[in-house]
């Protein structure tokens, strides 16, 4: 999901296939040499004409509907976050994916962007959001979904608000398909989420996708922000967020979600952070990572190297999103494509 800036923190306007925010520029030439060319003279096998690689985005989605079908049998309260996050990643990864980013499992007024240390305490409870990303070969599909864990099911309403306007989104672009305006889908969601009591947060939006980029700089909101920009040809995703009328319908920024990103290369003098720094540009490359996936490769030490790298401006930590009254929060999201067209909801 994006703010009112972008998943890598910077502010954007930028609409349409391939918007690049000036951060997502900031890549490395191992990163560049590493990210697959879509503009080759011979069309590869499974690009169409735009050159989406529609093959590696539907196999993304095909495994994330697995994926999502099995974590919503899995999660159960009082489940320590970590448990269910470390088996939802080692599923994507047994289905022949890879993470587009880690699991987010967010509670009852924390919309998005926390995910368990590897030795979290935290079970879940109340209203659990999972957000769920698989790439295939940089080709991302990006979904999330809401469980109520509460003994007498108190926030049914809610997540069907999100549901529902996630549904009537997906019903826009299906129409209108690559002429549909940001202003079309941001009342379609305000409306459904309207018509049941509750509010949108206005300032959680969805977002382009690009190779590799989990939010390319496309902000699509959740409100009818009279926007007569159209979406154009591309891969996006459309994630409502739903809250108590009685709440502010807006979030602010929290420490401490354990979810880094690149920021550079920065003036990095130890040299076990430079080696953490390294494998994260091989194997991240410019996508999301948690201090729990370091940990596991690198051991406890992995933190001490992740404070050395933020120090050196080589990562950030992106902040928790929360209801600014700590009101609860629920969320839908789908991905799709459009080309030569047509609409491929991915999830």
């Amino acid at each position: 999901m994006c703010t009112e800036k972008d998943y890598s923190g910077t502010i954007t306007g930028k609409i349409g296939k391939n918007a690049k925010t000036a951060s997502a520029k900031l890549k490395t030439e191992s990163i560049i040499k590493n990210k697959p060319s879509i503009q080759a003279q011979t069309k590869p096998i499974g690009v169409n004409d735009t050159g989406i690689k529609i093959n590696d985005y539907k196999k993304a989605g095909e495994i994330t509907k697995k994926v999502v079908e099995y974590s919503k049998q899995l999660i159960k309260k009082d489940m320590f976050l970590s448990e269910i996050a470390n088996k939802i990643e080692a599923k994507i990864l047994e289905l022949g994916g890879e993470l587009a980013f880690p699991v987010n499992l967010s509670i009852d007024d924390v919309a998005a962007h926390y995910t368990p240390t590897l030795r979290d305490e935290k079970k879940a409870s109340g209203l659990i959001k999972a957000d769920i990303g698989v790439h295939v070969n940089g080709c991302i599909a990006d979904t999330a979904f809401t469980l109520d864990l509460t003994p007498e099911k108190k926030y049914t309403k809610l997540i069907q608000a999100s549901e529902n306007a996630l549904k009537a989104a997906i019903e826009i672009v299906n129409k209108n398909k690559e002429n549909t305006t940001l202003s079309q889908i941001g009342k379609a969601i305000s409306d459904e989420i309207s018509k049941l009591g509750f509010s949108p947060i206005v300032n959680l939006s969805g977002h382009g996708l690009d190779e590799f980029d989990i939010h390319s700089g496309l902000t699509i909101p959740n409100y009818d922000n009279s926007s007569t920009k159209t979406l154009g040809e591309g891969v996006f995703a459309i994630e409502p967020f739903a809250t108590l009328s009685t709440g502010s319908g807006t979030i602010y920024e929290a420490t401490g979600g354990n979810i880094y990103h690149i920021t550079g290369s920065g003036q990095v003098r130890d040299n076990f952070a430079r080696e953490v720094l390294e494998w994260i540009l091989e194997n991240k490359k410019t996508l999301p990572f948690s201090s729990r996936e370091l940990e596991k490769q690198f051991g406890i030490k992995a933190l001490i190297a992740i404070s050395n790298l933020k120090r050196a401006g080589a990562l950030e930590e992106y902040p928790q999103l929360v209801e600014k009254t700590h009101q609860p929060i629920s969320q839908a999201e789908t991905s799709f494509v459009i080309s030569n067209g047509q609409v491929e909801v991915l999830v």
